[in-house]
């Protein structure tokens, strides 16, 4: 009869809910590499887009139900006005609980591409650093040319900060969840060993860079200084010629 039939797709659709709770809700998930949790966010999207594709199944039992009772004898109206009540707030409960696992998903890949973006840009960096590193190397030149250098090394090493704590608070944020912990704390590591060991080659560059530096501009000066006493001599030597004085008169200047 008419109440067996509606009973029968309130049960039907009972179980679909269960089913669907069971399998993308109550379980445990772990995701240790991307490509398990990307499959999760596109599992759970088909999820609650095949959950909200039910609401014209629930709308057409909720229909029927109230359409029956309005003919039926009030004997049969408690019992499936009850049922239908716990099919649509449970059916509502599924759909949000979806809805919210799905944005949540959605959140942590978001955020895991965040910080794949973040280490692509400061391994940039560091491979900028390396090559800076490998052409002040072996420089030769005198004290401007080495200042130039210099100044071009510190000015890249006035990097901020900000992307290496987003990498920080991106990668804590992930782990915590137990998200991509083994992968995300790897790359951290060698990211970090990376950062730490350019940084360190790069102060200790700056120190010999300085010291080249002031090599430089103390051979400058002396080169000077000879260059000015050689100019003094000659101006002397010259006048003595002019003055046809041999070197037996002046025999210091000579020597």
């Amino acid at each position: 009869d008419k109440t067996m039939s509606l009973r029968k797709d309130l049960s039907e659709m009972h179980e679909w809910i269960t089913q669907a709770e069971e399998e993308y809700l109550e379980r445990d998930f772990e995701y240790k590499t991307p490509e398990e949790l990307q499959r999760a966010v596109e599992e759970l999207k088909r999820a609650k887009e095949e959950a909200m594709q039910k609401e014209v199944k629930v709308k057409l039992i909720t229909d029927s139900v109230n359409n029956f009772i309005a003919k039926a004898p009030p004997a049969a109206h408690e019992a499936l006005k009850k049922e239908l009540d716990v099919l649509i707030t449970s059916y509502q409960r599924l759909c949000s609980r979806l809805n919210g696992k799905c944005k949540t998903l959605e959140e942590v890949w978001a955020c895991w591409r965040e910080l794949l973006s973040y280490l692509d840009a400061e391994s940039k960096w560091l491979n900028e650093i390396e090559l800076k590193l490998k052409a002040t190397e072996n420089i030769q030149g005198g004290a401007e040319e080495i200042s130039e250098s210099l100044d071009s090394l510190e000015r890249l090493m006035r990097h901020p900060e900000d992307n290496r704590n987003q990498i920080r608070e991106l990668a804590q944020t992930l782990t915590d969840g137990g998200i991509l912990d083994e992968l995300i704390n790897e790359k951290l590591e060698k990211f970090n060993t990376r950062w730490e060991e350019l940084q360190q080659q790069a102060v200790r560059r700056q120190k010999s860079l300085e010291q080249s530096i002031q090599s430089a501009q103390e051979t400058d000066k002396t080169l000077r200084l000879i260059q000015e006493s050689l100019a003094v001599i000659d101006k002397q030597l010259t006048a003595y010629i002019a003055d046809r004085v041999d070197a037996a008169q002046v025999p210091q200047e000579a020597q």
